[in-house]
C-alpha cells in the first residue's frame, strides 16, 4: 500500500481525536470522519512504518450509530468531530475516552466506567462566539470559521451550536461592511479593519453583546450599524475591541464603547454574574450549573470549611461554594478575572469569598507557610495542562480531608492523580459532563479523600 491508493477498511474503534481506526494487511489507519462500525472508502494520505493515516471518500456501509449531522460545513469546519454520531454514541465515547485515560495514564485499574451528564438537547448551546471576518475570491465579505488546520474562512453565519441569534447580527454587520465598502482584515498584508465579531447571550436574561474586533478604532457609519443592532430583541451591550497587533490573538486589551452597559448580566442557578467581552465564562450555561453542582455535591460542605478554588476565573464555582461553606479563597493569575471575581462577589451580597492574584503554585504557598491559611476542602479547574507540581505538593502539604478536581482534559487529571494517590489520596467518585456536544471534549470531576493512616 502507498499514498494515494484506495483503500476499503473497517471502522472498529475511535481515537481521542474523533478519528476512526481501522486495520487492513496489519496496518492501522486513522481515517477522519469515519464512525465505529462503518464501512468506508478512503484515499491514503500519508504512511509511516505500522499504520497511515486516510481521507474518508465514501461510506459504503454505514454504522447504526451513524446520523446525518445537523451541520452542513461538519466536514468542512472540523470544529464538531463528532457530529455524525448519534448522541448517545457520543456520551458513551466519552465515558470510554475518561475511563481508559484513567486506567492506562493513572493507573487506576478499578474504577468502573463513569457516568456522564449529558443534555436534553445537545444543540443551541453556545452562549459564546467568534467570527472571523475576511475576502472571498471574488472580493466580497465573509464570515464563518476556520477549516481545520488553516485559517480559510468557511462562510457560514449560522452554527448550530450557537444562539439563532448570531445569524442576524452577523446579516446585519455583512450588509453594513458591503454597503460602506469596508474592507475586512487581512492576515497577510496587515491591512482591513474588522477582524472579528465576538457575540454572547446570557441565557438566563436575554441579554445580547456584539464586540467589534478592529484593527484600528472606528468604523465608518458606526451609528448607523449600533441602530441597526439595537433593534434587535435584547440587546445590551455594544463596543469595539482594538487589536492593531499582527497576532493570531483574537482580542486586543483596549474596549471602547458604542452603545449600552459594557457587559451583560447571566445567572448560574442563583448567583448572577456581570460579563465583559474580556471576561472568561463558561460556554455551556446548560451543563454548567450540572457541572457546579456535581462539584459542590463532592465537597460535601457542612457550613464550617475552609474551602481554597485554585485556577479560580471570575469566581463562579468560588462563589457556588461560599453558599455552603465557611470562608472561600480564590486563586487566579489574570487580574481582570479577579477584579470581575470580586465584582461578583459584592453583586451577590457574598462576604466570605476573598480573592487573590497570582499563580497558584505561588499564592497557595505563601498564604498556608506566612499565614497559616489551611483548607478542609480544595476544588482545582486547572487549564488543559493540568496542575503545576508545586501546587500539587502544597495541596498535599496543607492535608485538605477532600480534593475535587475539574479537569477539561481527562489525560492530565489521570497524570495528576498518581501524584495525589501517591501522596495519601484516593479516588472515591468520578463523574463527566458533556460541555461540548458535537465535539471530542468532555469536562470531568473527581473526588479524591485523604486516607487515614
Amino acid at each position: 500500500m502507498k499514498k494515494e491508493d484506495i483503500i476499503t477498511i473497517q471502522i472498529t474503534d475511535m481515537g481521542v481525536d474523533g478519528e476512526g481506526i481501522g486495520k487492513l494487511d496489519g496496518f492501522t489507519f486513522f481515517v477522519k470522519d469515519a464512525v465505529i462500525g462503518d464501512t468506508v472508502q478512503a484515499k491514503i494520505m500519508k504512511m509511516k512504518k505500522n499504520y497511515g493515516y486516510a481521507r474518508l471518500m465514501q461510506v459504503t456501509e454505514p454504522s447504526a450509530l451513524r446520523v446525518e449531522p445537523g451541520c452542513a460545513y461538519a466536514r468542512q469546519c472540523g470544529g464538531c468531530q463528532l457530529q455524525a454520531m448519534e448522541y448517545k454514541a457520543q456520551l458513551a465515547y466519552k465515558a470510554e475516552k475518561i475511563w481508559n485515560n484513567l486506567k492506562h495514564i493513572g493507573g487506576l485499574t478499578e474504577l468502573p466506567k463513569p457516568e456522564i451528564i449529558g443534555m436534553d438537547n445537545p444543540w443551541r448551546y453556545r452562549n459564546k462566539a467568534q467570527f472571523p471576518f475576511g475576502t472571498d475570491k471574488k472580493g466580497h465579505v465573509v464570515t464563518g470559521f476556520y477549516a481545520a488546520r488553516s485559517h480559510n474562512i468557511i462562510p457560514c453565519t449560522d452554527c448550530r451550536l450557537g444562539v439563532e441569534e448570531n445569524q442576524l447580527i452577523l446579516q446585519k454587520i455583512l450588509d453594513h461592511m458591503e454597503r460602506h465598502h469596508i474592507p475586512a482584515y487581512d492576515e497577510k498584508t496587515g491591512k482591513g479593519i474588522l477582524r472579528h465579531v465576538l457575540l454572547r447571550k446570557g441565557f438566563k436574561t436575554g441579554e445580547l453583546m456584539v464586540c467589534l474586533v478592529l484593527n484600528g478604532r472606528g468604523l465608518k457609519a458606526m451609528d448607523e450599524l449600533s441602530a441597526s443592532l439595537q433593534e434587535i430583541p435584547g440587546m445590551t451591550s455594544i463596543q469595539i475591541n482594538v487589536n492593531t497587533r499582527n497576532t493570531n490573538v483574537i482580542m486586543g486589551n483596549e474596549l471602547i464603547p458604542v452603545w449600552g452597559k459594557g457587559y451583560i448580566t447571566d445567572y448560574i442557578k442563583d448567583i448572577q454574574y456581570q460579563i465583559s467581552p474580556l471576561s472568561f465564562y463558561q460556554v455551556n450555561p446548560v451543563q454548567t450549573e450540572k457541572l457546579y453542582k456535581t462539584a459542590l455535591d463532592f465537597a460535601e460542605l457542612q457550613g464550617h470549611e475552609t474551602v481554597w478554588d485554585l485556577y479560580c476565573g471570575i469566581g463562579t464555582i468560588s462563589l457556588f461554594l461560599a453558599q455552603k461553606a465557611k470562608q472561600v479563597y480564590g486563586v487566579e493569575i489574570i487580574p481582570e478575572a479577579i477584579e470581575d471575581a470580586r465584582r461578583n462577589a459584592r453583586l451577590n451580597g457574598i462576604k466570605n469569598a476573598e480573592f487573590f492574584v497570582g499563580r497558584a503554585e505561588e499564592v497557595l504557598p505563601e498564604k498556608y507557610e506566612r499565614d497559616g491559611i489551611c483548607a478542609d476542602v480544595i476544588v482545582v479547574d486547572p487549564p488543559r495542562k493540568g496542575c503545576d507540581p508545586a501546587a500539587l505538593e502544597t495541596m498535599v502539604k496543607m492535608r485538605p480531608g477532600r480534593i475535587v478536581y475539574v479537569s477539561c482534559d481527562s489525560a492530565t487529571l489521570a497524570r495528576d492523580l498518581i501524584y495525589l494517590c501517591g501522596e495519601g489520596y484516593e479516588v472515591k467518585k468520578v463523574k463527566g459532563c458533556d460541555m461540548f456536544p458535537g465535539t471530542v471534549h468532555v469536562e470531568c470531576v473527581v473526588l479524591m479523600t485523604r486516607v487515614e493512616k
